[in-house]
């Protein structure tokens, strides 16, 4: 009897233990949802929206500063957008639904109806970022298995601000942002930030076990991106362009400014553009491209000052070297000739920039020599890309150098038979403002990291293609330029301003020689040009009613300029 009431204890107690271990690690697992994993669950116990909201990033803005407050001001933010569906599979009353959804929706009821009536579907989008009142009508009416869930969706707030640089969104096939062009798409990993998870356990008919095991990773969103673009001196470039490339009649125009002692771009625009808020109204797709980095061209003229730059540096040339101009040149059985056909005379190299006489450069190569000639085409950046933080980019071609003809090289030297592209051509000048240092061209300022972390952009020198005092030789010859050359429209009373006209051929399309009635006209300069606060460009595709730069690129950049020196407080230094 005693023998059988201690096995008895002996089980008791043994069930007591086995109790208080099963009690213990049920008050531990009750423990880690309700303190370790309280936020997962509190919001898998919320409704399928809230979940989506914390494995979703939220795209990052792209902002642009404005001097005259020193504050931020959005080109690209976020929006909520609602996206109206349906649940088929089990719906009982599709065609009333159908008649009553239309007028709400603005879709024809057949339409609906097509949709409604797919009975083993699960999902069924009807209509896309309705707008807030269509919302309440739908929440009012609360239609049989119809329901609406939030996306982010992209608001462009300031109007004719450059929506090449911008660029724009589409969705992919989760209904996640995705950048197409401009900084939207160059900065797309930073803006787009990382996406989140959650992964959980489920039984056979879908549904979540509670004790099983389950992970929710939260989303990182996406970082602002700060531009350099100035917003008083890009709404001003991007107005001036517009209004003169429809002066002008012609096909095409841009403009770009930039700090030539950091490569910061302080503006930068073309027209015709587009506005990312309304996409519905782009009808040629090739708007989308930024000209400012992806065209490439012909430069022309505005090209011979970095040939003369080249033969100065090597001191192959100075101001005053002179040379006998007949009027053209033959070279490899070619005829190169002045762009007005005549014969000048004894000329120096300074009269070579302000009459933009072709033999003149020619004269320079020659001394320079091929291989120095383009070794040096080659520093200042043409033929590769800048990489100044917007895709797509053009690199330009400069192969024409490596010919062995000795033709290729002495077109080249007045800008013909190579081609370039605006940030390029920019980029060039901006050294020779630079005392011949080379700065890298930008256009981000900040990345400001959700993390309260900022990423600030350092200016990066490239290289010193020419030394600065070839630099203030060419400086010198290009003042000259404007003040008895070609340029005078592009003066500015008060100011030293250096620059040179360029109006270039057209080459044609798959043949052979140049367009008979279209040119590219250019004008590319600094001030004031002792200690220069800007560098500037300005381009113009096929005008029909200028037929030289300095008739439209040269008063534009006049004008442009007399309001930069304005803006940013630069005293007269005439």
């Amino acid at each position: 009897m005693r023998g059988e009431t201690r096995n008895l204890d002996l089980r008791f107690a043994a069930i007591v233990v086995a109790m208080l271990i099963i009690g213990f690690i049920i008050a531990l697992r009750l423990g880690k949802l309700q303190i370790m994993d309280h936020q997962m669950y509190s919001v898998l116990a919320t409704d399928q929206h809230e979940v989506q909201s914390k494995i979703t990033p939220v795209r990052g803005r792209i902002l642009i500063r404005d001097d005259t407050d020193n504050k931020l001001y959005p080109l690209a933010a976020n929006r909520e957008a609602w996206t109206v569906y349906a649940v088929p599979y089990g719906m009982k009353e599709a065609t009333t639904t159908a008649r009553n959804l239309s007028p709400i929706l603005g879709i024809p009821e057949v339409d609906l109806l097509t949709k409604l009536s797919k009975s083993t579907s699960k999902y069924q989008v009807l209509a896309k970022d309705v707008s807030p009142e269509i919302l309440q009508r739908l929440k009012d009416s609360a239609f049989e298995n119809v329901d609406f869930n939030r996306q982010d969706a992209r608001l462009y707030p300031e109007k004719n601000m450059g929506g090449q640089v911008v660029g724009v969104v589409t969705p992919d096939d989760q209904g996640n942002l995705v950048g197409r062009y401009g900084i939207e798409s160059s900065y797309q990993e930073i803006l787009a930030g990382k996406p989140g998870r959650l992964d959980a356990e489920k039984d056979a008919q879908g549904r979540r076990l509670v004790f099983a095991n389950t992970s929710l990773k939260e989303a990182i969103n996406g970082s602002d991106v700060v531009l350099t673009l100035d917003r008083a001196i890009q709404y001003q470039a991007c107005e001036k362009i517009k209004n003169a490339t429809i002066q002008y009649e012609a096909e095409s125009g841009t403009i770009i400014i930039m700090d030539p002692s950091t490569g910061a771009i302080l503006a930068m625009c073309s027209y015709p553009d587009f506005e990312p808020s309304d996409l519905k109204s782009v009808t040629d797709v090739g708007v989308f491209n930024n000209p400012a980095v992806f065209r490439t061209f012909e430069p022309g003229s505005v090209f011979k000052a970095v040939t003369m730059a080249a033969g100065l540096d090597m001191q192959k040339v100075n101001p005053n070297t002179t040379y006998t101009d007949k009027g053209f040149e033959e070279i490899d059985d070619f005829k190169i000739q002045n762009s007005d056909h005549k014969a000048h005379g004894v000329k120096t190299m300074t009269n070579v920039l302000e009459e933009s006489l072709n033999t003149g450069t020619i004269f320079v190569q020659r001394l320079l020599g091929k291989t120095s000639f383009r070794d040096y085409v080659q520093k200042f950046g043409f033929g590769k890309k800048t990489d100044a933080g917007l895709k797509p980019e053009g690199a330009g071609d400069i192969s024409s150098l490596d010919k062995k003809g000795d033709v290729f090289a002495a077109t080249a030297s007045f800008g013909q038979g190579i081609t370039t592209t605006p940030i390029q051509l920019i980029s060039a000048y901006a050294t020779l403002a630079n005392q011949g240092k080379m700065m890298k061209p930008y256009i981000v300022a900040e990345v400001d990291h959700p993390d309260g972390k900022v990423e600030i952009t350092q200016p990066i020198v490239l290289g010193q293609p020419v030394s600065a005092r070839a630099a203030r030789l060419v400086s010198g010859m290009l003042i000259s330029v404007v003040e008895n050359g070609h340029s005078k429209l592009a003066m500015v009373p008060g100011y030293w301003v250096a620059g040179k006209t360029g109006t270039a051929q057209v080459a044609k399309a798959g043949g052979k020689g140049y367009e008979a009635e279209k040119v590219i006209a250019s004008f590319i300069g600094y001030a004031p040009a002792n200690n220069p606060k800007f560098v500037m460009l300005v381009k113009f595709d096929y005008p029909k009613k200028a037929a030289w730069a300095e008739s439209c690129a040269a008063p534009v950049f006049g004008d442009m300029a007399k309001y930069l020196l304005q803006y940013l407080k630069v005293k007269p230094e005439r």
